[in-house]
Parts: C-alpha cells; sequence; structure tokens
C-alpha cells in the first residue's frame, strides 16, 4: 500500500519544505525532485517505458498495457513556478498522456478561479502555500485513492496500488458475558501475530471494556472523532491508541454518556478512515444495537455474531438476527455464529443453534475454560494468555478459518481431531468396548441418547423427563421458541 510521489518544484526552498513533509506521510515513498516540466515528462516516458519493456528510454508510453501502468508513481506533485512549460499546460499534458497519475498542484493562490482552471486541466486537488501537512496528507491520499480506481480500469494490477481496502470484521454478542470482548481481542491479537496491520474499535459505547482487557490508560477516545467531518491521517493518529502489542486501538468513551455523540454518519466515516490504513479492522459492536454498531454491521465483511449454548443466550442471538433484518442491516445468511463455552455434554450443540438461528456457524467452537482466562482477565491483560490454552487455540483457529490468519488448520480442513483443540482440553477417550462405534456413547445406552441428534433420541436435545419427551413434542427448553 505504498504511494510513490513525484515532486516536479524548480524552487530548490520549497523542494525543500515538500521533500520534509512527504518523508512524514505515512506509506510514502517520495521521489528526489525534478527541476523542470521536461524533466517530469521524461521522467515519467521513461517509467512507463521501463514498465513496458521498451527499449528506448524516451518511447512514448504504453498506458494501456498492466506493466507500464504499475511502473507509474501514483501522485505527481507540480509546483506553480514550475518551468519552462506553465504548471496549468503541464497539468494538461500530464492528465492525456499519463492518465493514470493523480497530479496534484502547489499554489500560493489556492482561490476559485484557480481551483476551477486546475480542474480544468486534470489536476485532483490544490495545495495551498505555506504548505501544512494535514492538507498535504488529505491531496496524497486522494490523488493515490482516484489513481488506484483508474488503474484498475486501465488493467493495472489492483492489489499493486492503495485503496480503502481494509477487511472489516464486526463482534456481536446476542447478550451481555456471552464473551464478546475476549472473542474480539483474541481474534485482533491472532490476526496482529500473522504479521497484518490491525485496529481495534471498541463501538460498545457505553459499557467498552477494550482497554480494561489491555490495560489501557487513555485520553482520547473514538467520540473525539465524532465531531470532525474530515478526518486527516494526523488527527486518525492522535485518536488512535499504539499498544505494545501492535494494535492500534481506537476505544470507546470513559463517560458512557458521551457515546451518543458517535452516530452512524460518523462510525461510517471513523470506519472508513480506518480501513484505509489497516489491513484488519476489528470492532467490538457489544450486544446493545445503536446506530453508530448497527452501521458498523452493516459496512462489514464479516459479521460475527457470538453466543453461549444455552437457551437463554441462543433465543436472544434469534432476536438479535430478527431484527438485523427488520432494520436491513443485514441478512441472517450473512451472519457467522461463534459458539462459546462449549463442551460435549451440552444439550444444544451448534447445529441446533444453526437451525434456531438461521445463521452459518463457525466450525471452530471455543471451549469453556474460564479457568484459564480468569488470571488474564483480573489482571486486564488479555495478551499474556498462554498459547497453550484451549481457549487461545480455538480463537487462532477461529481466526484462521475465517481468513484473519492463515493456519495449518485453515489450509487442512477441521475434519480431524489434529486441525483443532478438544472442546474440554482433555485426551479424547477410547472407545468404550460394547458402544456403537460413532456413537460416543456409553454401554447400553440407546443410540442418540447423548446428543439428541440420532435417530430414536425423541426430543431435539436428548434424553428428557416428563410427558413432553414421551410425546416426542417440543419440550420445555426449546430455544426456537420466544417464550
Amino acid at each position: 500500500m505504498t504511494i510513490r510521489i513525484l515532486p516536479a518544484i524548480g524552487d530548490p526552498d520549497a523542494a525543500r519544505a515538500v521533500s520534509s513533509l512527504l518523508h512524514q506521510l505515512p506509506d510514502a515513498e517520495p521521489s528526489p525532485a525534478v527541476a523542470d516540466s521536461a524533466a517530469l515528462l521524461h521522467a515519467l516516458a521513461g517509467a512507463a517505458a521501463q514498465g513496458a519493456g521498451a527499449p528506448a528510454a524516451g518511447a512514448p508510453p504504453a498506458a494501456g498495457q498492466p506493466s507500464a501502468v504499475e511502473a507509474l508513481p501514483e501522485v505527481v506533485l507540480v509546483h506553480e513556478r514550475i518551468g519552462p512549460t506553465p504548471a496549468l499546460e503541464l497539468i494538461r499534458e500530464v492528465a492525456l498522456r499519463f492518465p493514470a497519475v493523480g497530479v496534484v498542484l502547489i499554489t500560493t493562490d489556492a482561490g476559485p478561479a484557480l481551483f476551477s482552471a486546475a480542474m480544468d486541466a486534470g489536476a485532483r486537488g490544490i495545495v495551498g502555500m505555506p504548505l501544512g501537512y494535514d492538507e498535504l496528507a488529505a491531496r496524497v491520499q486522494a490523488a493515490a485513492q482516484w489513481s488506484a480506481g483508474v488503474r484498475v480500469h486501465l488493467g493495472g494490477s489492483p492489489e499493486a496500488v492503495p485503496g480503502p481496502a481494509g477487511t472489516l470484521v464486526t463482534v456481536t454478542g446476542a447478550k451481555g458475558g456471552v464473551g464478546t470482548t475476549v472473542t474480539a481481542v483474541q481474534l485482533a491479537l491472532a490476526a496482529r501475530a500473522a504479521g497484518r496491520s490491525v485496529a481495534l474499535v471498541d463501538l460498545d459505547l457505553q459499557s467498552g471494556d477494550v482497554a480494561s482487557y489491555l490495560d489501557v490508560q487513555f485520553r482520547r477516545s473514538v467520540v473525539d472523532l465524532a465531531g470532525i467531518h474530515d478526518i486527516s491521517v494526523r488527527v486518525l493518529q492522535d485518536a488512535v491508541h499504539d499498544h505494545h502489542t501492535g494494535l492500534g486501538l481506537l476505544l470507546a468513551p470513559e463517560e458512557g454518556e458521551r457515546g451518543e455523540e458517535v452516530d452512524d454518519r460518523a462510525a461510517r466515516q471513523i470506519i472508513g478512515a480506518l480501513r484505509s490504513r489497516y489491513e484488519v479492522v476489528l470492532v467490538d459492536c457489544g450486544s446493545q444495537m445503536q446506530s453508530a454498531n448497527a452501521a458498523a454491521v452493516e459496512l462489514a465483511d464479516l459479521a460475527l455474531l457470538v453466543t453461549t449454548p444455552d437457551v437463554v443466550a441462543v433465543r436472544a442471538a434469534k432476536r438479535q438476527v430478527r431484527l438485523w433484518d427488520r432494520l436491513q442491516i443485514r441478512k441472517a445468511e450473512d451472519t457467522t455464529t461463534v459458539v462459546n463455552r462449549l463442551t460435549r455434554n451440552t444439550e444444544i450443540q451448534p447445529p441446533l443453534v444453526a437451525k434456531a438461528t438461521g445463521t452459518q456457524v463457525a466450525r471452530t467452537h471455543v471451549p469453556a475454560a474460564f479457568k484459564e482466562l480468569q488470571p488474564c482477565v483480573d489482571a486486564g491483560r488479555m495478551q499474556d494468555l498462554d498459547n497453550r490454552s484451549t481457549v487461545k487455540q480455538a480463537l487462532c483457529a477461529l481466526a484462521g478459518e475465517l481468513g484473519l490468519v492463515d493456519s495449518p488448520a485453515a489450509r487442512q480442513g477441521r475434519g480431524s481431531h489434529r486441525a483443532r483443540p478438544t472442546l474440554t482440553g482433555r485426551k479424547r477417550k477410547a472407545i468404550t468396548p460394547g458402544a456403537a462405534p460413532g456413537s460416543g456413547g456409553v454401554p447400553g445406552q440407546a443410540p442418540g441418547a447423548a446428543s439428541g441428534a440420532g435417530p430414536g433420541s425423541g426430543t431435539r436435545f436428548g434424553v428428557r423427563r416428563g410427558p413432553a419427551a414421551a410425546a416426542g413434542g417440543q419440550g420445555p427448553f426449546d430455544p426456537s421458541g420466544e417464550g
């Protein structure tokens, strides 16, 4: 996601000032400034010809060829005093000969007349003198993103150019206390450990606990970005906390009532700015739907819904999915449910959760092992969770399943015991003689009695006592019900 910048500035003092600011821009790769219009056109033609494989350095550029397009810089800065060709004529020639290059004019007169003339000539923006970091960064990034779109249409590789292509993942809880924040934090840490740049956003605006789980003392929060209409790189850097794990944290406010200042417009703008800076943006949406986290779920590439395998939580997950559908936020089939705190003895198993909610259920399930988590939770240092923890292993496997990391388990599939940890973290017992192979039962037990999923179980949850179970009825613990 590097932005290549070629300045064309004849004034040595202005060239030094521009070069100093360009080296401060994130992901920027500025070239040495060229002194006149002829040198600029020669440099662009040489880059295009070299990319196209032409033997002559001054050969005309083949802009329609992907390799020629990729070899050109994304942004060209033209100073108003460039010569011998006047600046506006030079911009027009660059725009005609190299349509995949975004041109920005540097001038002392940023009035409406010059702005209109520069746009007519083909410029993508104007930066006023004296130069300011925020304005220069905003214009360069806008021109680079425009260049990225043009290169896709001209046949260039979309992976080779910058753009707001970060993956957005939201983590929402069916109800409070199901493990939403732990899931979001561990997924973010797994993606960061895989070498990806990750931002973790706490949009549980009234009761967010990401800061508590990662032992963070902070001054700025997501509320500080809510009233800003043009979020520049500098403003974003000031609001995001750089955690020592490498995560970028955008935290919920300490005063929960201030969360009302973050509306859906602000959430969309903040998320868009983060996606242009990070490869993965993970959002903890909590369990209460507001306009801000609803907008995040709507924009998400992956929307996760965390639930525990109990009747109350599964019914809450079903209500959440129905709410999203009524508000046209997200369809049930586009939602992935993560089952947390699962054991082999739990009556409600993942297939039943999928049936009750109408969502896809992740193949990786998180075991019930709070004793592993408790020391890190009490210390507020989830980043110190032992790598041997079955919970951490399961969440790392889930990150691989979601494509956030390139894990061996994700490549091999999860059909074998070696591909994922057991639900309880204990060694699997051998099948007892007399039990049906594959039944997982005990001697003398009817097939399907343990899980309730096999033929002849009589109910959806396993063995029942009472008239409802004997009659093959729904039973008192059906999570698909409304009561």
